[in-house]
């Protein structure tokens, strides 16, 4: 059984960061391309930043600069690095997995598994 568990969120005052990580269990993260997605209220889930096992990476302009995405092959688990967080980065984070195509897609609707979600908010 596939699980991805998110922690890490939390309420924070604009330009603070945070680190959201992912843990998975039940697939192995070399064998997917791994995402993080938010969605905020009354919002569609956009793609935030994802992650190939040969560390090709992919992210929105709105984080570029701002946000990291990284993983540990050893534990299994993905993490997101979020500096300079704005009021508008506020939503809730989810991890994401894709079995690897020819690239990397930013298309939640193609992500095979999905985390619970947690929550990011960042005050101004």
């Amino acid at each position: 059984q596939v699980q991805l568990v998110e922690s890490g969120g939390g309420l924070v005052q604009a330009g603070a960061s945070l680190r959201l990580s992912c843990a998975a269990s039940g697939l192995t993260i070399t064998n997917y391309d791994m995402g993080w997605f938010r969605q905020a209220p009354g919002k569609e889930r956009e793609f935030v930043a994802a992650i190939r096992w040969i560390d090709i990476q992919q992210a929105a302009d709105s984080v570029k600069g701002r946000f990291t995405i990284s993983r540990d092959n050893a534990k299994n688990a993905v993490y997101l690095q979020m500096d300079s967080l704005k009021p508008e980065d506020t939503a809730v984070y989810y991890c994401a997995a894709r079995g690897i195509r020819s690239r990397i897609t930013p298309d939640w609707h193609l992500y095979d598994y999905w985390g619970q979600g947690t929550q990011v908010t960042a005050s101004s």
